[in-house]
């Protein structure tokens, strides 16, 4: 426990360390016009125009909008996804039919399809949450059916010997069985939810953090542009890291439950 606890140590020293010095050559090569400071602007005129744009209230404005859209096509297109995938059990010819037509929507480039969704769906917060529910129900649906798929077949036989009912097989055998599977792919969702309302408020918004990047890009407002990066970075890994935490946590919940 100790050469695991010593070890962990040294990796997050290792990557914080790695980080600082990362930002400290930056901000070095900006100081001393090793590179162009106008195309890569520092990290102490990134910070001081964040802290500008923190205290209008626009950068806060921006942050919420992108992660509302985020977190609400992330929460319909997982739970919609996974539920089509663990009904597609209670019919299997309905399964297969449907089975390829899952597999070429998800090969299908969705992202392509932002200008339509805009234009059908206005400019507003519904577009950028159609495309990130568009980017991961697909997804949800392929995964919960894949877990469904791996239900013991002889646990279900001796559930129907027993008199079970398919409602009771259902929720007693082929739910457990793919809730590992759903639960995993909540980290996946979570990047294609982003990747998904960053591209519409690219195509065109009113306001995000995708809005900023591009209206600072024409106006050559690079300062601005690396705001909008940076804190897009920052946001993006602290939404990665909550749903792994709560995959961690409702994958505990679950084993615990199965005990």
């Amino acid at each position: 426990m100790a050469s695991s606890n010593r070890s962990r140590l040294a990796v997050n020293a290792w990557r914080w360390g790695l980080l600082i010095a990362l930002i400290a050559l930056w901000e070095a090569g900006s100081r001393l016009a090793l590179i162009d400071p106008f195309f890569f602007s520092s990290p102490s005129e990134i910070v001081r125009t964040a802290v500008v744009k923190w205290q209008s209230g626009q950068l806060g404005r921006d942050i919420s909008y992108t992660v509302s859209s985020t977190l609400l096509g992330f929460v319909l297109g997982t739970s919609i996804g996974s539920l089509a995938g663990l009904l597609f059990w209670f019919s299997r010819r309905v399964a297969q039919v449907a089975e390829p037509w899952l597999i070429v929507l998800n090969a299908l480039p969705k992202l392509a399809l932002a200008p339509v969704l805009v234009i059908w769906f206005g400019i507003g917060f519904s577009s950028k949450v159609i495309l990130a529910f568009l980017m991961t129900v697909v997804v949800s649906a392929m995964s919960a059916y894949g877990g469904v798929q791996t239900a013991d077949p002889a646990l279900e036989t001796l559930l129907i010997s027993l008199g079970a009912r398919r409602r009771q097989i259902f929720t007693l055998l082929i739910v457990p069985s793919a809730m590992p599977a759903i639960i995993t792919g909540l980290r996946v969702n979570i990047a294609l939810a982003m990747a998904g309302a960053i591209v519409g408020e690219f195509i065109a918004s009113d306001r995000g953090l995708g809005r900023m990047i591009v209206y600072a890009g024409t106006i050559f407002d690079l300062k601005l542009v690396w705001v909008g990066v940076v804190v897009l970075s920052i946001v993006s890994v602290l939404m990665y890291a909550a749903v792994v935490l709560l995959e961690k946590l409702l994958m505990r919940h679950w084993t615990a439950r199965k005990a």
